[in-house]
């Protein structure tokens, strides 16, 4: 128990607050892109909707290194694009938070696109047909009518998301490196200490990520069962 106070009471708690930020900021930018993505893609025809969807789904099967390595491409300095970016807008990404983000973001994206998708895909037409009769806008249909309908696909693929971004290493090491108390996360962490051969701490990161991991299945549960609830009322 010493040993474990004393390891708390030592250990650097960026690492924590450096994958909360990511996974916030990653699930944000990934809620609006994926439920956009996800309405174009439902309401194309089918040869737009296979490539479309192909495309979009990608990085979910990639190995998150190879997406890593394509995103160093894009962004580094010697390449036109990213010396584009520092030149014109002082805009780093290589080796910086912005990596971290943007490294999350494009790994967790077809987690929410895909959840977005399928519930968009399973929402009663008559709803939409009822709404138009109604005389309301395509933009007040959507977001009074489809989406909250939508709801526990869309909570669902928001939860998957921020679980995918808070727990994303390949992609993130490529970009944005581990530079401690700036791009560093708790994966990072884990595999450094346990480089170092310091298997205490990287313990207790292991049980903190677990417990989070744990939550976020709860929550997932309950959205589950409060869809269910709502389903046998009906």
């Amino acid at each position: 128990m010493d040993a474990l106070l004393e390891i708390l009471s030592g250990l650097d708690w960026s690492p924590l607050f450096i994958s909360l930020k990511t996974g916030v900021v990653a699930t944000v930018i990934s809620f609006f892109l994926g439920i956009f993505a996800a309405r174009r893609v439902v309401a194309a025809g089918n040869k737009v909707k296979a490539i479309a969807d192909g495309i979009l789904t990608l990085p979910m099967v990639l190995p998150p290194t190879v997406a890593g390595f394509f995103l160093l491409l894009l962004f580094s300095l010697k390449r036109p694009l990213g010396s584009f970016l520092l030149d014109q807008w002082g805009i780093k990404v290589v080796q910086t938070w912005l990596g971290c983000i943007l490294a999350a973001t494009v790994i967790a994206f077809p987690l929410m696109y895909r959840n977005a998708r399928a519930a968009f895909e399973q929402l009663d037409q008559n709803l939409i047909y009822a709404g138009r009769t109604l005389g309301m806008s395509e933009m007040s249909i959507f977001w009074k009518i489809v989406v909250p309908n939508a709801g526990p696909g869309i909570v669902s693929g928001t939860i998957l998301t921020f679980a995918r971004a808070l727990g994303e290493y390949g992609a993130t090491s490529m970009l944005a490196g581990n530079i401690p108390n700036k791009t560093a996360t708790i994966s990072q962490r884990i595999a450094m200490v346990i480089q170092d051969g310091d298997y205490a701490t990287a313990g207790v990161w292991v049980v903190i990520i677990l417990l989070i991991a744990f939550g976020i299945i709860v929550a997932m549960n309950l959205v589950a069962g409060k869809n269910m609830k709502n389903i046998q009322r009906w």
